[in-house]
């Protein structure tokens, strides 16, 4: 028995921001709280969501001072701002950490806790504001996802309200709002997205229906992350990616991340590395620890990538997948050892004490891992 969970409605294809107004209208929404960030603001793309809500006639109430990789304290700070405003709808236009903020917010306004009271699995207790969202990166898949993570500085981890009542009401993906990602953007979101569709793949509870999304999301990912990182006007690369990001968030879902999200969240947390970036550099570490757990998977991982596996057996050609996705981070220009971003050896036991509390993400790895597994594999991506 198994199940998946995603928007109640989905839009995908160039131009489908219009379709913002539609949703607002379905929703008989009158006046929304939108959240983005500076960049996304100033590089104008916020407008091509705010544009059809004015001529829906919603007011709207714009808060860009999202930052990169949220903590806790952030999330406070807005909700304490908007906890009485009469929102009707709550809209995300921005990376994984606006549409996190967002879709938080948007379950706060209709709770009566305040935000830290939900950090956990299925703590909100009921439905809040509806949330639309729509990424401007190829890469978290929040548009899809029950998660929305933060960091809490104090005990130094990254940790996440995940719920069924986080799902927003809608994601529109249109790839036209990913062409301005920066370069060093574009290619770690996209590492991220990969990271996604490779985790949820082998996850232990992974299911038929969501190895479909983790599988497709790997082949459109794979043909077209070196592509957009060489060139972000490249338009059918940059639908791809967006695409693939969407399967990896709808996988999630079903399935969950793994150890390399869990050695990749204390990274974040106490050294400030963006998220796409600490996945790069666990990435093929903890693939080398888990390819022997579940050898025909990772078989197919590397012929997705590329690899000639022809006579070989599952193990053999599991292997090859740990090199193909070194050479898929390098290749786009991401780093994947903790001397490339300065992180020292003598945080590392602390680093592998925080990644082993996070039995929401090591309970999915397809290898059971101890701590002394964990300090060992960051000792090998040092």
């Amino acid at each position: 028995m198994y199940s998946i969970r995603h928007p109640k409605r989905s839009w995908f294809g160039l131009g489908t921001i219009a379709k913002i107004k539609d949703e607002a209208a379905f929703l008989g929404a009158r006046n929304a709280l939108f959240f983005t960030d500076k960049g996304v603001r100033g590089a104008g793309v916020a407008d091509m969501a705010l544009a059809p809500l004015e001529e829906a006639g919603v007011e709207v109430t714009i808060y860009d001072e999202c930052p990169p990789e949220p903590a806790i304290a952030d999330l406070e700070r807005a909700f304490d701002e908007f906890k009485n405003g009469a929102f009707d709808l709550v809209v995300g236009v921005g990376g994984g950490s606006s549409m996190d903020m967002a879709k938080s917010i948007g379950a706060l306004l209709g709770n009566d806790g305040a935000p830290r009271d939900y950090l956990g699995i299925e703590l909100v207790p009921k439905p809040g504001v509806s949330t639309i969202l729509a990424p401007t990166t190829s890469g978290t898949g929040a548009e899809a996802t029950p998660n929305a993570i933060f960091s809490v500085p104090e005990e130094q981890v990254k940790l996440a309200i995940v719920s069924t009542h986080v799902i927003p009401f809608a994601a529109i993906v249109d790839p036209n709002l990913t062409l301005s990602a920066p370069p060093k953007v574009t290619s770690a979101a996209g590492v991220d997205a990969f990271t996604h569709c490779l985790e949820t793949y082998v996850a232990r509870n992974a299911t038929p229906l969501s190895e479909m999304y983790s599988l497709e999301g790997m082949k459109l990912i794979a043909r077209s992350l070196r592509r957009v990182c060489d060139d972000g006007s490249d338009i059918e690369a940059r639908t791809d990616m967006a695409l693939g990001s969407y399967y990896g968030g709808v996988a999630l879902a079903g399935a969950g991340a793994g150890a390399i999200h869990a050695l990749a969240y204390p990274l974040g947390s106490r050294f400030h590395i963006p998220h796409g970036v600490s996945n790069s550099l666990m990435f093929s570490h903890v693939m080398k620890e888990n390819h022997a757990a579940a050898p025909e998977k990772f078989a197919r991982i590397a012929r997705i990538l590329g690899e000639s596996t022809d006579g070989m057996s599952d193990a053999e050609a599991a292997a090859l997948s740990v090199g193909a996705v070194e050479k898929l981070c390098r290749d786009c220009g991401v780093p994947t050892r903790l001397g490339e971003v300065d992180i020292p050896a003598h945080a590392i036991p602390e680093l592998a004490e925080a990644a082993f509390k996070l039995e929401r993400l090591l309970s999915c790895n397809p290898k059971e891992l101890t701590l002394e597994d964990i300090e060992r594999i960051y000792r090998a991506a040092a």
